[in-house]
């Protein structure tokens, strides 16, 4: 059975779901999804037009739910169930559209099971406050309630191509336990998973009009999934230049943007370099380097630099690359030719401009190898800018002031990590560095599906993610007062 049978056989359909209904490419025609490792087409799905996109909020739109909060608790723990009796060929869904190793696929489909847990909880939790009003010399004898209610319009969904499932159910799974509608569309680069999320909602008893996928170009689509009179909240993730464009164009709709990052890992002089060096693989390496917050500026200390650099080289070397439907291997593809040859040559640029090459920098096609890069300057492109691949660039500095200065220098404040055992450091570099999260001895992508999660400056608006705040953010607060 060659790939294309084997990611249909089960999907079974090719269309997207609007409201629940297959709709199939029709006039505006298909896009194909390839295989990043062979470039071979495992799928097609619908390319969407706009009147598609429209029909999809109308019928969203037209629509009020009506789910019990026990009834979403079930829904959502159902939709677990299922993702985890599946877990094997989601993740190799997963694998043939990303190109990510089975390692990290396996991962990944674990962690939404974790979302749609979270999401469960939230729902069944009462998130209302009161307030007693005869607080003051003129207060009176009243209380003031709160609650949170549904948005009125409807909920416009972006998401991007590195986490085909858990960047999907990071808002499909608070928008359902809030009792919102959604319209989702997924990356065109990689869109079964979602749809593959949307079938099992469906069969775990979500009713259709709250969730809609569509399929398409972004250059045709976009503007109705920003502007459509329906929509009355965007949530997108994905890169900076798109982000600032949906908040140029989504005006005055409330707008959860979480962007990209250039996420530091500081090793301090008092660090183990072994321990270390292995984090840094670690946050480096993992998903391809394909996360908004990987490793991708290294900052060690000039007393512990050799060591380190010499571990990191090891770990790195020892890291295993290829093709990613083999389940030993540690990292598979990049998502295309395009991005890999990108990440090819800012490494060179950088040897050119003085750095060190100390591993890797191959590619063949899509397939890109761990990189270890040492002398790296920081106006170097290479970490200037994001480079949103398995690419680990080694600074050294001197000082926690210096460092400091070094990390909120970059125009990104996403996330970062940190590698000492010094308490007052640790709690000055908590305090002083512009970043949304700061991780004492872990990558800076830790953390858990539920605790809040986003950034500053180029990485986001400060407006939170995580199925905790996913879930405010998606909802109304309303205020009333009865007198006893």
């Amino acid at each position: 059975m060659n790939l294309r049978d084997q990611v249909l056989g089960y999907l079974q359909t090719q269309a997207m779901r609007i409201c629940g209904e297959r709709v199939d490419g029709g006039a505006g025609g298909v896009i194909e999804v390839r295989y990043p490792w062979s470039g071979e087409v495992v799928a097609t799905v619908p390319r969407a037009s706009v009147e598609d996109v429209r029909r999809a909020f109308e019928l969203a739109h037209a629509y009020r739910p009506t789910l019990t909060r026990h009834a979403r608790y079930k829904i959502l723990m159902r939709a677990g169930e299922l993702i985890a009796q599946r877990l094997d060929d989601i993740a190799q869904v997963i694998t043939l559209e990303s190109g990510l190793c089975l390692k990290d696929s396996l991962y990944e489909v674990g962690r939404a099971s974790d979302v749609l847990l979270f999401a469960a909880q939230h729902a069944l939790q009462d998130d209302g406050q009161s307030f007693s009003c005869d607080l003051t010399h003129h207060g009176k004898q009243r209380r003031v309630y709160t609650m949170r209610e549904p948005l009125l319009g409807v909920i416009s969904a972006i998401t991007p191509f590195n986490h085909p499932l858990n960047q999907v159910i990071h808002k499909v799974a608070p928008s359902i336990a809030t009792n919102n509608r959604m319209v989702l569309k997924p990356s065109e680069k990689t869109p079964l998973s979602a749809l593959v999320l949307a079938d099992i909602l469906y069969e775990a008893g979500l009713p259709p009009p709250m969730l809609s996928v569509v399929t398409g170009d972004p250059r045709v689509i976009g503007d109705e999934l920003l502007m459509n009179p329906q929509v009355d909240l965007v949530t997108f993730t994905g890169g900076v230049a798109i982000g600032k464009h949906i908040a140029a164009r989504a005006v005055y709709k409330r707008q959860v943007l979480e962007l990209g990052g250039n996420d530091p890992l500081i090793v301090m002089d008092d660090a183990d370099p072994l321990k270390a060096a292995e984090l840094a693989a670690n946050g480096s390496y993992k998903n391809s380097g394909q996360r908004c917050t990987a490793v991708k500026r290294i900052f060690v200390h000039e007393a512990v630099r050799e060591e380190f650099t010499q571990a990191l080289v090891a770990r790195t070397k020892a890291w295993k690359f290829g093709d990613p439907l083999d389940a030993s291997v540690d990292m598979g593809t990049v998502i295309d030719e395009q991005a890999a040859m990108l990440f090819e040559r800012r490494v060179k640029d950088a040897v050119a401009q003085g750095a060190r090459l100390l591993h890797g920098n191959v590619r063949n096609g899509a397939s890109y190898s761990p990189t270890v890069l040492d002398g790296v300057r920081s106006s170097m492109e290479v970490v200037e800018h994001e480079t949103f691949g398995p690419v680990s660039p080694i600074m050294s500095f001197s000082s926690l002031d210096e460092v400091i200065g070094l990390v909120n220098a970059s125009a990104y404040g996403l996330s970062s990590g940190v590698c000492t055992n010094r308490l007052d450091d640790v709690m000055r570099l908590v305090r002083e560095l512009q970043v949304g999260s700061v991780n004492v001895w872990e990558v800076p992508g830790y953390r858990l599906e539920v605790t809040p999660f986003g950034g500053i400056k180029d990485s986001g608006l400060g407006y939170k993610e995580g199925v905790q705040e996913a879930c405010r953010s998606f909802t109304n607060t309303k205020t009333y007062s009865i007198p006893w």
